[in-house]
């Protein structure tokens, strides 16, 4: 066991048997979270809608999660009779392989992680962008007309929000001059980025929910609408692949890369001086958990407040407000790092054209929400004049 944990945090192995190490370990943790945060989304959600959440499972329902996974491994496997087999049975496999992929770039500590690469950032969002494919084959494959709308959704959403995403990170990788984790990490050892840049960070976090199609953007799987959306013909296994291991380890992955990029990671506030010796790395660790926890809650405290947007709104809140503010921030963040020299009056600079930027941002969704789009206007001309 000592031979195996010296392996994980740095001592020479054979580099297969390092991987391989630190791959399994990613899966154990993995799946622990996310059987621990669906526990924590209910009980938070239950406790916001003023109810208890689980209680009857385990002590205080610690063990529901546990009880839901034993149901769906064990529930029968259904497949329509007119559905392609061989993309029906890969899709939730095509889904969730890249957010696990992402997983593995991630450095959780300092000098630890599957593998530190020099275009981490960029990986990580490449790879991410793949998950659309399982949508699309999952909504074909169903022949299922709700099935296929909502891959159709699916596909629109997620290729319009990787956009601002993009946008957001890279305004912080042009600050930092890396797009290596451990790069962007040690640049905030001062100032975390979600200070110095607003405007990104809100960005980030509203195009992560939009990418996991979280309420308010839940649209491609809307009950009310199209029934569940591409998964609409998936049970048992297969759906909890869907569900529990693609949402929320997607969820867990985006928070962790949020901690990392705009919070400073291990690195702020106090950084990694070697004050707490041999233990460095579960205070470094406690950080990370603490920033990731603090994303995870302010994302499921949204979806739980804020009822489900419209599609026409949902693309245009895209198009029309976050694509032009982001790219309004990475020329504003061009002009500043070439014209300006000193690190302090850069990072003011920054802060204010960016504050600037997100306040203007605020008040012209604010307009938009108050005057009705010409689109809702001619639809309740229409309307007024059928009931005439």
């Amino acid at each position: 066991m000592a031979l195996v944990l010296w392996g994980l945090f740095g001592v020479d192995m054979n580099v297969w048997l390092d991987a391989f190490l630190r791959l399994q370990l990613i899966v154990i943790v993995m799946t622990v979270t996310v059987m621990a945060l669906i526990y924590v989304e209910r009980k938070f959600v239950g406790r916001i809608q003023m109810r208890l959440g689980p209680m009857r499972t385990g002590p205080y329902g610690t063990l529901q999660s546990v009880a839901d996974a034993v149901k769906l491994l064990t529930k029968e496997d259904l497949r329509p009779a007119t559905a392609d087999f061989w993309l029906f049975e890969l899709a939730p496999y095509v889904t969730f392989v890249p957010v696990f992929m992402t997983l593995l770039a991630l450095p959780f500590m300092e000098d630890w992680g599957v593998r530190d690469l020099q275009l981490g950032l960029f990986y990580i969002v490449a790879v991410s962008g793949v998950t659309v494919i399982g949508y699309i084959m999952a909504g074909w494959a169903s022949d299922n007309k709700y099935a296929l709308l909502g891959a159709v959704r699916s596909a629109a959403q997620l290729i319009s929000y990787e956009i601002p995403l993009i946008l957001a990170v890279l305004a912080v990788s042009m600050v930092a001059g890396s797009l290596n984790l451990n790069d962007i990490i040690l640049q905030q050892d001062t100032i975390p980025n979600a200070l110095l840049q607003p405007l990104p960070f809100l960005i980030l976090l509203t195009a992560t929910l939009a990418e996991l199609s979280r309420r308010p953007f839940d649209i491609p799987i809307g009950e009310s609408e199209v029934v569940g959306g591409p998964w609409v013909e998936y049970s048992g296994i297969r759906w909890s692949i869907i569900f529990a291991l693609t949402e929320y380890a997607g969820l867990w992955g985006m928070a962790v890369l949020g901690s990392l990029v705009f919070l400073g990671g291990w690195e702020f506030p106090f950084g990694t001086s070697g004050f707490w010796g041999d233990f460095d790395f579960l205070y470094q660790m406690a950080l990370v958990f603490a920033k990731s926890s603090f994303l995870i809650l302010t994302m499921m405290l949204i979806s739980a407040t804020f009822p489900r947007l419209r599609i026409d709104q949902l693309m245009a809140f895209c198009w029309k407000i976050l694509l032009p503010f982001g790219f309004l921030q990475i020329v504003i963040n061009g002009i500043v790092l070439m014209y300006l020299d000193s690190e302090v009056t850069r990072d003011i600079a920054l802060f204010a054209t960016s504050g600037a930027l997100l306040v203007a941002m605020a008040y012209v969704t604010y307009l938009a929400t108050r005057q009705p789009s010409r689109e809702a206007r001619v639809a309740a001309m229409v309307a007024a004049r059928s009931i005439q």
